[in-house]
């Protein structure tokens, strides 16, 4: 019987016709090449994805059973970022100031810097719950800078019903904006929301991925679908 995949005029004829399957294509060996350097670089990004997520006594744990060379880089790669981290200012708290200290503060406030500054005014429930989260957030992001200010002092006439307001800026640039109640959720606005919003505009470098507010929305209608009416 004849060879279907052999390359023949006959068989070229059979297959425009349809009468034969499309021959099959061989794989040369550059494609065989780079369909293993794909899983060799799939594979080494998956490993540096666990490696980057480890710290030093984690890496160190990792000898025994991985490569010395791989987790000596890594080691030194974290020990570096620990030096970064270390050279930077370092806050932990919420300064209060006033009009004329804005540009130094916000505008010069230096290389690699995220500043968060909230606008607001005394009697305001939401600028009081707001000024809480920020002294919480401070502490446990300190190399954040945390700025608030009465409204007023910074922008004379600023309407009152856009407060409270949060003003994002990193290297002196404006980045992000949220203006009024309805921007920051109003007073149901919870501490995790508040952290996950400035991590979105990338002022803290938060593990909240998704968004609180839309896990207790999706946890009340299953609550309410499993009820009984």
């Amino acid at each position: 019987m004849q060879n279907p995949n052999e390359d023949t005029e006959w068989n070229d004829v059979l297959r425009a016709k349809g009468i034969l399957p499309p021959k099959e294509k061989e794989i040369s060996e550059a494609e065989i090449v780079n369909m293993i350097e794909q899983t060799i670089q799939a594979k080494q990004a998956e490993k540096e994805k666990q490696l980057s997520e480890l710290d030093l006594d984690g890496l160190d744990e990792l000898e025994d059973s991985e490569d010395e060379a791989v987790i000596e880089q890594y080691r030194q790669r974290r020990i570096a970022e620990l030096k970064r981290l270390a050279e930077k200012p370092r806050f932990g708290g919420v300064q209060e100031i006033s009009g004329q200290d804005y540009v130094q503060e916000v505008n010069k406030a230096g290389e690699g810097i995220w500043v968060v500054i909230h606008l607001y005014k005394q009697g305001i429930q939401q600028c009081a719950l707001i000024n809480q989260y920020m002294n919480q957030l401070a502490s446990k992001f300190p190399y954040t800078k945390f700025l608030k200010a009465i409204a007023q002092t910074c922008i004379p006439n600023f309407p009152e019903k856009n407060l409270p307001s949060i003003f994002v800026y990193f290297e002196g640039d404006l980045k992000k904006q949220f203006v009024g109640p309805h921007e920051l959720r109003g007073t149901a606005l919870t501490l995790e929301e508040f952290e996950y919003i400035l991590g979105q505009a990338g002022a803290v470098n938060t593990k909240i991925e998704e968004d609180p507010k839309q896990r207790i929305k999706d946890k009340l209608f299953t609550d309410l679908g499993s009820n009984d009416w």
